[in-house]
Order: structure tokens, then C-alpha cells, then sequence
């Protein structure tokens, strides 16, 4: 599998900065947004991430609003939910709406490096089988299954 291609969208400056370094020393493609708006506004330029980090207070378009945008228009953009204001209805809410996981803040690197590789692995398995299926599709609309 290739790199993971990561967005990181948080309002924190200073957290974004020492994160994307963090992320990047581990050999990570990271782009930074701060905040909701700035990261749809990327996505719509860049259709190759793979997983996005997302802060859920934010200023603005929220975690739990970007996230729904995302996965609106791109479904197949896995999203990993981040905040330091835990409540159990947000982590539903944003699993409902298709998170793929929630951490706290601060998280141990090593297990947000762990779950950005599990969910750019759930993507391109999801893309493969869309592929699989778009070929079997063509095959046969020509007769030839």
C-alpha cells in the first residue's frame, strides 16, 4: 500500500504545527487546514487523501458539520475524529455519521499513526472493490463474463 495522504484539520496553530512534524518524521504525507472550511475547500482541490484528522470544536464549521461534508461528497475519505472535549453523544453522533474512529486529546502518536494506517487501508479496499465491480460491469455490458 502506498503512504497514507493525510489532511489534518484543527483551529489550534501551534497544535496543527507540532502534530504534522510529528506525523511527518514517521514518514506520513500530511496537508494541514485550519479548520472545517479550509479542510473542504482542500478536499475539493485534491481528490487523493486518504484519511482525514479532524478536530470536532472548531470555530465556525465544527468537526461533527466538516465531517458530515466529507462524507457527502467523498465517501470514501476515512475520518478520524480528535478533541479534548470528549462526550459520549459527539463519539456516537460522529461514528453515526461515519467516523472511522475517536481519540482523545493529546493521543499517543504511535496509536493515531496505527489507526490512519487502518483506515487508508479500509479506503483502498473499498476502492479495489469498486474497481472490481466497475470491470465485472463492463465485462458484462460486452458479454463477456
Amino acid at each position: 500500500m502506498n503512504v497514507p495522504f493525510i489532511l489534518l484539520a484543527d483551529d489550534e496553530a501551534s497544535f496543527v504545527e507540532t502534530m504534522a512534524k510529528r506525523l511527518d518524521k514517521r514518514d506520513l504525507k500530511v496537508i494541514t487546514a485550519l479548520g472545517g472550511e479550509e479542510a473542504i475547500e482542500f478536499l475539493d482541490r485534491n481528490r487523493n487523501v486518504d484519511v482525514v484528522i479532524l478536530d470536532v470544536k472548531m470555530p465556525g464549521m465544527d468537526g461533527i458539520e466538516c465531517l458530515r461534508e466529507i462524507k457527502k461528497k467523498y465517501p470514501l475519505v476515512e475520518v478520524i475524529m480528535l478533541t479534548g472535549h470528549a462526550t459520549v453523544e459527539t463519539a456516537i453522533e460522529g461514528m453515526k455519521l461515519g467516523a472511522f474512529d475517536y481519540l482523545m486529546k493529546p493521543c499517543e502518536i504511535e496509536n493515531l499513526v496505527e489507526k490512519v494506517n487502518q483506515a487508508a487501508r479500509k479506503k483502498q479496499e473499498h476502492m479495489e472493490k469498486i474497481k472490481e465491480a466497475q470491470i465485472r460491469e463492463a465485462l458484462s455490458s460486452h458479454g463477456l463474463e
